[in-house]
């Protein structure tokens, strides 16, 4: 056929540029995965490739914060112990859990010699960092989102040495002090100001809120060698068991919980819900 026909037909020159094209695809490199880069991201990998985890460090206004391979901030909740989440229900639901995976994937500035895993009451397996647990915050909706700093005055954004950042040094000291305003006078707080609750349901030594309950009524959980402010009498501590294991801290043998619709320090908008939750004076007694 000479060149002339050949242009005249259309079929037989559609059909000659398609065979050119597979031709071509077949002598071109192959794509190659990548999957040791430590700047390789979850957008950046193939589909159908297994990154594992994916751990970097991002620059924010809070400073150098941990986030996973796609850019989402990475939290720690500073009621957890070292290596166990004492977050469970409908708090993991607004927490989700960053989930372990094999083959760890590290960005530059991560300590691989702080990372490690704790196992969930469900079985699966989570990340700890410098032993402590990382989260999600279900309203952060994009990479470079923070809007989970501080939530609580117990959730914080991690930085790469492992420690949570922006949460005040004092409350770290002190377990249990005084406040007090107009309409309650003085009641115990814990070391940030958060008003605690005593649950009256509740018998001596023993906590009977559980389950969803605990999710509306944080427990103010135990910790090592606590100090008290002025006014609260350090002879009225004590602990009591939860069932998950850990230890809730009590007050003239009453355990104390925090309301999760207090935002802010000072904030008692917990007192008389139900009739059966009160703040508690410096002498272990609700006031109501």
């Amino acid at each position: 056929m000479n060149g002339r026909n050949f242009l005249r037909n259309p079929i037989l020159m559609v059909g000659m540029l398609v065979v050119g094209a597979m031709v071509l695809a077949a002598c071109s490199p192959a794509a190659v995965p990548v999957t040791g880069s430590p700047t390789a991201t979850l957008e950046t990998m193939p589909v159908d490739i297994e990154p594992g985890i994916t751990i970097q460090v991002a620059d924010s206004a809070l400073g150098k914060i941990l986030v996973d391979g796609k850019g989402m901030t990475l939290y720690m909740f500073t009621k957890d112990e070292p290596n166990k989440s004492n977050c469970a229900g409908g708090c993991l639901e607004a927490w989700p859990p960053f989930l372990a995976v094999d083959n760890h994937v590290l960005g530059d500035g991560v300590d691989k010699s702080l990372l490690g895993t704790t196992t969930l009451a469900d079985g699966k397996v989570m990340v700890t960092y410098n032993k402590m647990p990382l989260y999600y915050w279900v309203n952060d909706k994009a990479p470079g989102d923070t809007t989970g700093q501080d939530v609580n005055q117990v959730w914080y954004v991690v930085s790469p040495d492992g420690k949570p950042v922006g949460m005040p040094a004092a409350s770290a000291d002190v377990l249990l002090k005084v406040s007090s305003n107009a309409s309650l006078g003085k009641f115990l707080v814990d070391g940030k100001g958060m008003t605690l609750y005593m649950y009256t349901v509740d018998e001596p030594n023993k906590s009977n809120c559980s389950g969803g309950c605990l999710d509306k009524w944080p427990p103010l959980l135990a910790v090592d060698n606590p100090s008290v402010g002025e006014g609260v009498d350090a002879s009225l501590l004590g602990t009591a068991d939860l069932p998950d294991g850990s230890k809730i801290v009590t007050y003239n043998k009453m355990p104390l919980y925090y309301w999760i619709n207090d935002k802010e320090p000072g904030q008692t908008s917990g007192q008389d819900v139900g009739g059966v939750w009160y703040v508690v004076s410096p002498a272990g007694e609700v006031i109501k």
